[in-house]
């Protein structure tokens, strides 16, 4: 579904626009995603929080398709565990990550992230669920391999925590629709831009949509701009 008609004459700078009027436009923006595109269900897999990070890990420069071949090649080879990748041969774990990029790094990362699990917390991630955000944070990115995006995606995806994963789609679109300034480069600071922007309620759907947007229309080097289904709501349209 595209918005027919110009619904704003002229698109302001971010700086000349003011939040009220951003908020508005990025509201219509998730009203129209939320038609077109599919929200995902990964409740089953959301479930286990160390099955999320080793998803999340595996994902990183890798395409999804080639995320899912690789896990479900791990997950044929041994159970989804700390336990598990910490004991396994790493040559195992390659081989079953071969499919997606630097997979021997990942390998690596995995099994002794998988180690520090055990060592420094029991070998559970169930403190993502008792503590605040910022304390679970912490924890999590103290982890080997686990960044601010990783950090988030376990937050979200699996407690429910306020916050707003910042993947490379979403920071690419999210500038382009011009909810976060183009020369912002801090990757807490357009997180905070864009969850400004919209109720904690709605961050998944926010994350997962802006995903699918950057995906088939706001591509990095070829974006398609005409056949958009925010064309008319996005400052960085191409006319």
């Amino acid at each position: 579904m595209r918005i027919k008609g110009n619904l704003m004459e002229k698109y302001q700078s971010f700086e000349e626009e003011s939040i009220m009027v951003r908020r508005e436009r990025a509201r219509k923006i998730l009203s129209i995603l939320k038609s077109s595109f599919p929200i995902p269900d990964i409740s089953d897999l959301a479930k286990d929080p160390f099955k999320i990070l080793v998803r999340t890990i595996i994902s990183q420069s890798t395409s999804e398709r080639n995320t899912q071949r690789a896990f479900e090649n791990l997950s044929s080879k041994m159970p989804i565990t700390p336990k598990s990748l910490a004991e396994a041969d790493v040559r195992c774990i390659e081989e079953a990550l071969k499919v997606a990029g630097l997979y021997r790094n990942k390998s690596v990362v995995l099994k002794e992230m998988s180690r520090m699990i055990i060592e420094k917390f029991g070998g559970s991630l169930d403190f993502i669920y008792s503590l605040p955000l910022n304390e679970a944070r912490d924890k999590l990115l103290s982890l080997p391999g686990v960044g601010p995006k990783t950090a988030d995606i376990v937050l979200l995806f699996c407690a429910e925590k306020p916050v707003l994963p910042v993947d490379t789609h979403v920071r690419r679109v999210s500038k382009r629709l011009g909810f976060v300034p183009k020369n912002e480069e801090k990757y807490d600071s357009i997180r905070a831009r864009i969850e400004e922007l919209y109720s904690p309620e709605e961050y998944f759907d926010v994350h997962m949509l802006l995903i699918a947007l950057g995906r088939k229309f706001c591509k990095s080097l070829k974006p398609s701009c005409a056949q958009c289904i925010v064309n008319n709501l996005c400052p960085s349209r191409k006319l």
